[in-house]
């Protein structure tokens, strides 16, 4: 049976959805708060767009702001982690045999814009490899800080790693890649939402995520926080009538981003909505709400090894609201080839029982030797220990029947 917080989205309750890492899904008021302000500006676009948006961004930003703990000037919202992960490293320019770093848990979008930075420039990027199954805080600090050169520019660093599900010791790796002169690109995807965030506290240069995941905005919200003394090099990926203003009561950043030309900026208005209702769904506010949803995790994660007979891959402390564990080697998985989400027999055969979770490839084969396959859970607000429960039993039947 769902939770008893089911009720508040629109999720089809035949599903055990265990997936909300992937695509996350806004509940009922914060849908009809995205629908109220489709229907304001619709009701008279040049009113709104010409006096309306700007002063209802600024209270939606203020309203970000204090959720990350960050000054709202230093924030502008993107349509996701990848939009700002691309903002921000198409915005930078690299010389010849710079090196960009990152590990191999990175999201695959974003390797692929270092890729294309890279090579733009004539610069390269190093992958660290990160032990998993085996992880630990001290184990990734290590990988990632043998990996780095003189020559080392930029880290980009996930903030909870997606396939994995790891959640990274952010601050003591960006402090340690600081002291080496080494700025930092904290990919946060997962992060708001999940654990307590406080962006400008990690020291991180550059820092971006999505609201659409586990603040449960709708989709199409996310932001960039940018640290003031390096606003000046970045700049929105559409250029608009910002970069040539006159104004003088905004900054550039602020001018340029609020403004990338006609565009439905409704789910990033009901990130309020959303802020609000995580806030009012349990007492305790989303301190309780986080604690609840992470304990299911690290439970359902336990549940999941019991069945496949397996050690946790990862010390519960690297848990946050989701946790992946790897899946035995089978004679097909060492012939996966590519990333293939959501095209696997054992995703679906769990989908004919009415069960949705995330089965990739794991690792990017290293060395050349075989794939293994991971599965990952997510715990949201309105999963239950239950839904667990029948994925643990069925989970054994899935793989004989995928082998």
């Amino acid at each position: 049976m769902p939770s008893e917080f089911a009720e508040h989205w629109t999720l089809d309750p035949a599903i055990a959805f265990l997936n909300h890492g992937s695509f996350g899904a806004a509940p009922r008021p914060v849908l009809a708060a995205q629908q109220a302000w489709r229907d304001r500006m619709e009701a008279e676009p040049v009113r709104f767009f010409s006096y309306e948006l700007e002063p209802a961004l600024d209270l939606t930003r203020a309203a970000l702001g204090a959720f990350v703990a960050a000054d709202p000037n230093d924030l502008a919202f993107v349509p996701n982690a990848t939009a700002g992960t691309n903002t921000i490293l198409r915005s930078l320019r690299f010389d010849p045999g710079d090196e960009l770093l990152t590990t191999d848990h990175a999201y695959n979008a974003a390797k692929n814009t270092m890729e294309y930075v890279a090579q733009r420039d004539g610069a390269y990027v190093v992958i660290a490899p990160v032990a998993f199954p085996g992880s630990s805080p001290d184990s990734v600090a290590e990988a990632i800080l043998d990996a780095v050169t003189s020559r080392t520019r930029l880290a980009v660093i996930d903030h909870i790693t997606s396939a994995t599900a790891l959640v990274f010791p952010i601050q003591r790796l960006v402090a340690e890649l600081t002291a080496r002169g080494v700025e930092t690109l904290v990919d946060g995807a997962h992060a708001p939402g999940q654990v307590e965030l406080d962006v400008p506290s990690i020291g991180a240069t550059y820092y971006t995520a999505n609201l659409h995941k586990w603040v449960c905005a709708p989709k199409g919200s996310g932001f960039i926080w940018v640290r003031p003394d390096h606003q000046a090099a970045i700049r929105p990926l559409s250029i608009s009538h910002g970069a040539n203003s006159t104004r003088t009561d905004r900054s550039r950043f602020r001018v340029e981003f609020d403004w990338t030309g006609t565009a439905d900026p409704s789910a990033y208005l009901a990130t309020v909505d959303a802020i609000r209702f995580g806030e009012e769904l349990m007492p305790g506010g989303w301190a309780t709400l986080r604690a609840r949803n992470r304990k299911l995790a690290v439970a359902g994660r336990d549940l999941l090894c019991a069945a496949l007979g397996v050690d946790p891959p990862a010390p519960d402390e690297m848990i946050g609201t989701m946790a992946s564990v790897p899946l035995p080697l089978d004679a097909r998985q060492g012939k996966v080839q590519g990333v293939d989400l959501y095209d696997d027999p054992v995703h679906d055969h769990l989908a004919t029982l009415g069960m949705q979770v995330m089965v990739t490839p794991w690792p990017q084969r290293p060395d050349g030797g075989p794939w293994r396959r991971l599965i990952r859970t997510s715990a949201a607000a309105y999963n239950d220990l239950e839904q667990f429960e029948r994925l643990a039993a069925a989970l054994p039947g899935a793989l004989a029947a995928a082998a």
